[in-house]
């Protein structure tokens, strides 16, 4: 007799990377479980930012009326601010010829958004199993992964066995370092955010905000209702900085800007700052016999970029089919059909590693970036072809060329 099987496939997180995955799994008649410790509706620390693309996804799995329901933001595009004070505005609508699933991104609590797609998992068919806490895989006696092993609120071990197990439990996935896949990036700064929810900013807009300076940046947007997340995010060199006060570092270090101080003139901060990070991980590949990871399990980088909530989703519909393939093959045709998943992360994310590996070399180096700010602030044309890659719909190898890199970081040197 075989083993006892609990689901065809078990995932592990109920975010976005994983209610998308059990949707489209569960869609097409897989067996799915999906696994999460926390209880629904649940907060994370996030942008809350989904570029226009994500909409796309969000249509595809018959939820995107009820996120429109719930009050989002939309967002036209971004403005970034260099150290030297110069400012670039782009947008998603623009005359550059490429036009996204809409014209606008969604900006959106977690706290709404995250249930909304595990409800969507639901009704496709996926199971939902909340409050069970994973601790680490289970093997069926060989290095081929069986299960996972977990705990309930009351404390109970528990193993739960499937012929697939999905890692989509985030920055710091239990799946990803049980399996070894996960790696520390060390090529540029590791930093980490401070997150908070405020009321009342001044001058506030469509348009996501990032503020650059030399020693981090500041990020806001709206959420809906006249919410604003607010980030801080610091080189993790400067830590120790924080001490035992995140607030108050939060604070001062926003006091410390007039430009920003200004705006929080009668502000009202809301939630308590929080922290995450350091970033930057990737994972060497994205599967291990009986097991694959998606979204932030299997790679994040920084947040300024804000598109982890699309990875996170796409991953899902990138991972879906070689796992329902998978399910109809023998362990031999395996490496084959998951080394397919990891050539098409690469051709679907490749452009965008790359682009979130030079816009943090800009960031650790201010000079490039001030460079770049001369060049951006008076040639639109290329601030929204730059926002249209970060929002998913514009080819990056248009922003990737050593001609627009050149014109964009070098040649505002040699001119003034």
């Amino acid at each position: 007799m075989g083993q006892h099987i609990d689901a065809e496939v078990i995932v592990v997180g109920g975010g976005p990377a994983g209610a998308s995955t059990a949707w489209a799994l569960a869609r097409e008649g897989a067996d799915v479980l999906v696994i999460d410790r926390a209880r629904f509706p649940r907060d994370k620390i996030c942008a809350e930012y989904l570029s226009p693309q994500a909409s796309r996804i969000l249509s595809d799995m018959g939820v995107l009326d009820e996120v429109e329901g719930s009050n989002p933001a939309h967002l036209a595009g971004m403005r970034v601010r260099a150290p030297n004070g110069l400012i670039a505005n782009g947008e998603f609508a623009a005359n550059h010829g490429f036009h996204g699933f809409r014209d606008k991104g969604l900006a959106i609590r977690r706290t709404v958004l995250d249930e909304i797609v595990l409800r969507g998992a639901r009704a496709a068919g996926a199971r939902v199993e909340e409050g069970l806490r994973v601790t680490d895989i289970a093997r069926n006696g060989s290095e081929r992964v069986s299960g996972v092993k977990a705990v309930g609120v009351d404390g109970a071990p528990r193993v739960i066995y499937g012929r697939y197990v999905v890692g989509a439990d985030g920055l710091r996935s239990v799946i990803g370092r049980r399996l070894g896949l996960v790696k520390t990036s060390r090529i540029w700064p590791r930093r980490i955010a401070l997150v908070a929810h405020y009321r009342k900013v001044q001058g506030v807009t469509d348009m996501g905000e990032m503020h650059v300076d030399y020693d981090g940046y500041f990020g806001i947007v709206e959420v809906g209702d006249g919410l604003m997340n607010v980030a801080v995010v610091i080189p993790q060199s400067r830590a120790k900085q924080i001490g035992e006060d995140k607030t108050a570092f939060f604070e001062q270090w926003i006091a410390a800007r007039p430009h920003l101080a200004e705006r929080f003139q009668g502000a009202e901060r809301i939630t308590p700052v929080r922290a995450t990070g350091p970033f930057a991980s990737a994972s060497r590949h994205a599967w291990s016999p009986g097991a694959a990871l998606v979204g932030d399990a299997a790679d994040f980088f920084d947040p300024f970029t804000g598109e982890g909530i699309y990875a996170a989703l796409r991953g899902g519909e990138l991972l879906a089919p070689h796992l329902l393939e998978a399910l109809e093959r023998s362990a031999a045709d395996e490496p084959r059909i998951l080394g397919g998943y990891d050539r098409a992360r690469k051709s679907e994310f490749g452009g965008k590693w790359k682009l979130e590996r030079i816009v943090g070399m800009a960031i650790a180096y201010p000079y490039f970036l001030n460079n770049a700010a001369k060049v951006l602030s008076r040639r639109k044309d290329m601030a929204d072809l730059l926002v249209g890659v970060a929002g998913d719909f514009v080819p990056p190898r248009l922003v990737l060329g050593p001609r627009f890199l050149f014109n964009l970081f070098i040649a505002p040197a040699f001119t003034n």
